[in-house]
């Protein structure tokens, strides 16, 4: 069992959770993520390692409540326990200096986006990070991208917050004006991360992108995540998360996220109506 050590709301249906798990602490690094079961008789979801703390033996988790188990877990408080957490899996991001790095992150692929920033500007990279919000209510971390970031550039679809738009045309804008930008690395919706690699493959810049396939074991075993990367198949969690933006094939992953829609719809309609959820 994993207590939880603290609960934040930081939008609306956006939940941080901390959780005291210090054998994963230990070994966590950015790009890295957990499989959860919120109870014994729960399914398991994949949820990103969004921070971790070695010291103090506990990671941090931000997930949106969309489906059962995700609102499942969003009713636990402090001082309850999760059944099972399994981790750190998948392969940590490869970091090194490369010179000028743009980061971006959307709606919760910002939480993974900072650790990721602040190992990159260790390293000694100029770090330019862009983040996207559906609108001002939905800004969450702003501070945190700041502190690892030497630029921080922000965009909310309805333009109420930073500049209004997409992630894609701030970063248009950066490569407009001419700014060097020697590798980027986007984590979020598989629509965003598709427009940003159909973007930077035009200009021929290295883009890494973490997908958010389907899974179910996360260890390689069950071929839940496997996706199309160059023409050969790949399986997200043992490959990945992380992959070459231009040889993912991002038709193919987003029918595969949709696989479920109508199950994921109808399993989360009847445990409302059994637990009573928002009457």
């Amino acid at each position: 069992m994993f207590k939880i050590l603290k609960k934040e709301v930081l939008a609306p249906k956006t939940i941080l959770m901390e959780t005291y798990a210090p054998l994963i602490a230990k070994k966590a690094e950015p790009g890295q993520f957990i499989v959860i079961r919120v109870n014994e008789k729960g399914e398991r979801i994949p949820l990103t390692i969004a921070d971790f703390n070695r010291e103090q033996g506990t990671i941090t988790m931000v997930f949106q409540e969309i489906g059962k188990t995700t609102n499942l877990l969003g009713t636990k408080n402090v001082g309850d326990a999760i059944s099972d957490i399994l981790g750190p899996l998948g392969n940590p991001t490869e970091t090194d200096r490369y010179g000028t790095v743009v980061t971006i992150g959307g709606g919760v692929g910002i939480a993974p986006v900072y650790p990721l920033s602040r190992k990159l500007k260790s390293l000694g990279n100029k770090v330019i990070s862009i983040i996207g919000y559906r609108s001002k209510d939905f800004v969450f971390w702003e501070e945190r991208m700041r502190s690892s970031s030497d630029e921080l550039l922000i965009a909310t679809n309805d333009g109420s917050y930073g500049a209004k738009g997409f992630v894609t045309d701030v970063l248009k804008n950066l490569i407009d004006k001419g700014t060097h930008i020697d590798r980027i690395y986007a984590i979020g919706p598989a629509i965003m991360m598709k427009a940003v690699a159909d973007l930077t493959r035009e200009y021929k810049i290295k883009t890494i992108v973490s997908l958010n396939s389907l899974m179910v074991c996360g260890m390689g075993m069950c071929g839940a995540c496997r996706i199309t990367v160059g023409g050969e198949t790949k399986f997200t969690c043992a490959d990945g998360p992380d992959f070459d933006a231009h040889l993912v094939n991002f038709d193919e992953l987003m029918k595969r996220l949709n696989t479920y829609k109508k199950e994921e719809k109808i399993s989360f309609e009847k445990w409302k109506e059994e637990v009573g959820y928002g009457a």
